[in-house]
Order: C-alpha cells, then sequence, then structure tokens
C-alpha cells in the first residue's frame, strides 16, 4: 500500500498564490490523498486564501511556524521567547481567517544566521559561532521549558505538534548527550510525531543508505529536496534530486513508513514530478550498495562515540592519566 504524502511549501505569498491559482495543483493533490505542510512565512490575506482552498478541498494542512530570517528563521535554543510570540501571533491571524489546521510543526534547526555567516567566509562563521555557543549552556534549560510549556500551550488549543528534526539528534539522545543542542542550538522535544529531514540532494553520493540507516529509526521521515526553499548556495550542494533519485527514495520511504514527507511541493511542480506520482509503482524494487550503508552505520557510531567523549571529557581524560600514571610506575620498578 502507497505511503499516505505530506508536501513542504515554502514559497513567499505572491509565488504560492499563483502555484495554487489555477486549481490544478489542489485536484492532483487531491488524487493522491496527500497533505500540506506549509510554511507560516507571513500573516497575509494571500496565504490565508491558499489555506481556505485547502481546506475546502478536504487536504490536510500542517502550519509550519516560522520566524523571520533576522530572527533566526527556525526555531532554535537562541530564539525560543519569538517562537512563542510567534506562536500566539498564527493563533490570532488563524481565528481572524477562520482557518483549519491538521497540526503544528515546529522546526528545529540552527539560527539561520549561522548560514549567512559561513557564506561570508569562515571567520565571520566562526566569531558568531563562537559568540552564541558561550552562552548556550545557561540558556539551553529555561528554552528547553519555555518549549514545554509552548507544547503545553497548543495542545491545550487542540493541536498535535510536529518536530522536524536533523538527523543526528538520534545519536545526541542515545548517548544522552547535550553537545549540539549548546553547539548548534538545537533542541530535542518531546512532541507527537518527530519527522527527520534526510534530504539525500545534501548528501550525495551517500543520500540513500543515509535515508535508509536514518530511517529505520526514526519515527517518521521526510526525503528531498526537489527544489525550492532557502539560498544554501556555497554552503551545500543545492542541486535538487532529478526524478531517478526522487524515485529511489520514495521506493526507500514507502519501504520504511506508512507516511513519507516530501520537499518541496513547488520543486515537484516545477520539474513536473506531481502528476507523475499519479500512476508511481510503489512496487518496483530499489537497490542500495551495502559498502554505503555499512560506511553511514560506522559514521554513526563514530558520531555517537564523540558526542559521548565530548559530553563526559572528565572521563577519557582520567583514563588517560591513570594509563600514564600505570607506565610511569612500571619504568620506576623495571628501574
Amino acid at each position: 500500500m502507497p505511503p499516505r504524502l505530506t508536501f513542504f511549501c515554502e514559497l513567499d505569498a505572491p509565488q504560492l498564490e499563483s502555484l495554487f491559482r489555477t486549481g490544478e495543483v489542489v485536484n492532483v493533490l487531491q488524487k493522491l490523498g496527500a497533505g500540506v505542510a506549509l510554511a507560516i512565512r507571513d500573516f497575509s490575506a494571500e496565504r490565508a486564501q491558499v489555506v481556505r482552498q485547502m481546506n475546502e478541498a478536504g487536504i490536510p494542512v500542517t502550519a509550519w511556524l516560522l520566524l523571520p530570517e533576522q530572527d533566526g528563521y527556525w526555531f532554535n535554543l537562541d530564539n525560543a521567547p519569538l517562537a512563542v510570540q510567534r506562536y500566539n501571533d498564527f493563533k490570532d491571524w488563524s481565528e481572524q481567517e477562520s482557518l483549519k489546521w491538521e497540526r503544528i510543526g515546529l522546526d528545529i534547526e540552527p539560527d539561520f544566521r549561522l548560514i549567512t555567516a559561513l557564506k561570508e567566509g569562515v571567520l565571520p562563521f566562526f566569531r558568531f559561532f563562537f559568540s552564541t555557543i558561550k552562552r548556550r549552556k545557561k540558556q539551553l534549560p529555561s528554552a528547553r521549558r519555555m518549549y514545554e510549556r509552548l507544547i503545553e500551550q497548543i495542545h491545550a488549543d487542540g493541536y498535535e505538534v510536529e518536530a522536524y528534526q536533523l538527523p543526528p539528534v538520534l545519536e545526541e539522545r542515545r548517548t544522552r548527550s547535550s553537545v549540539l543542542q549548546r553547539w548548534l542550538g538545537i533542541l530535542d522535544l518531546g512532541v507527537d510525531r518527530e519527522i527527520l529531514m534526510l534530504y539525500s540532494s545534501f548528501s550525495r553520493p551517500w543520500g540513500d543508505a543515509l535515508l535508509l540507516s536514518y530511517g529505520k529509526d526514526a519515527q517518521y521521515i521526510a526525503i528531498g529536496s526537489t527544489g525550492g526553499g532557502v539560498d544554501l548556495e556555497g554552503v551545500a550542494d543545492t542541486r535538487p534530486l532529478d526524478w531517478q533519485e526522487f524515485s529511489r527514495d520514495l521506493l526507500i520511504g514507502g519501504l520504511l513508513k506508512p507516511e513519507v514527507s516530501v520537499f518541496s511541493l513547488e520543486g515537484c511542480v516545477q520539474q513536473g514530478f506531481l502528476e507523475r506520482l499519479l500512476d508511481f509503482d510503489w512496487q518496483k524494487s530499489v537497490r542500495i550498495e551495502r559498502r554505503k550503508y555499512i560506511l553511514v552505520h560506522q559514521i554513526r557510531n563514530l558520531l555517537a562515540a564523540g558526542l559521548w567523549a565530548l559530553e563526559r571529557p572528565w572521563l577519557p581524560a582520567g583514563l588517560i592519566i591513570l594509563l600514564v600514571l600505570a607506565r610511569i610506575s612500571r619504568r620506576r620498578r623495571s628501574n
């Protein structure tokens, strides 16, 4: 049985209105039985009209909450108060526009300004990185409590909460570490649905193996990218998936989970993928090279070991001291 698909859509209001103007996209989404996770980049009348259009067509819509770029864009440890205010503003807008939502999505990623700094060069990146990392250890407990209260508020308002997370959060959790949270500003939150962003376009040529490895351990998964989203030129491989790559990832995702998210709707439309999904053969076989899968598994284990050691630096340091003392003791006895 094909998985239920949900398409992320991250367009500004004018482009969003244009995408949905003819009704063709809505028609295909209806035939696919698919949902949309719509980026709330503004509280415009145009965005509200698109949501109402999908509400009337019976398409489930998730509110994917985002901040202005100058405030970090994605939700993270550094902007917890702004995230809370963003939800409150969103709720007021939804009530005023009579909008219906399937659930609320929290995008947990590093501060967008880290990407901007990296584009400017290595020195601006490290200046921004170290200026934020110094204060995060103290901020982490209070930011976590703020997000936990936000999730409780969203639940009280009658919505489920889903979080979009980077794959290494699984290693962070497995080793009971908070290193990545302090370094990158991400947060490991307890939500109803956790979706790992397993975008193979950013990890060529290992993307299919990474998707299989993390996908097996994930609660839910997102594949991509078929195009669109924030400008990562100069930071990551920004080439969108072609049809062969996209088909491969769909088949892997369908084997792993009953629900698969796709980034992005606009990329699928632009490349002509959306309509091709109507006749997609979900029974086709898919093959992943064993050596790539083993390598990804080994890298994940090394990452976990590194996070474990960094969280407990006193332990390896203590072992090294004990080994040195033992060696000195043996030398003295031999003399």
